[in-house]
């Protein structure tokens, strides 16, 4: 992982599907397990869903809690 794909989950939309135009961090967790059973996209975009998978069946969700409340410049 890297550190600043933390912060990509909250700026980066899904470019299509059914969740089209929401924040990967915003994706529900039934959603991100189907990627994990069917594979996730390649490039970029599967690296952040994969991460977004984990955190959310962690339930570690909480973790972007500071990155959303951080001030953008």
């Amino acid at each position: 992982m890297k550190p600043e794909h933390l912060s990509l989950l909250l700026t980066r939309e899904m470019p299509y599907g059914k969740y089209e135009g929401r924040k990967i961090a915003d994706l529900p967790g039934h959603y991100l397990g189907w990627f994990a059973r069917e594979g996730f996209p390649r490039g970029e975009l599967g690296e952040l869903l994969e991460l977004m998978y984990e955190l959310a069946h962690n339930d570690l969700r909480g973790l972007l809690d500071p990155l959303r409340q951080r001030p953008r410049t």
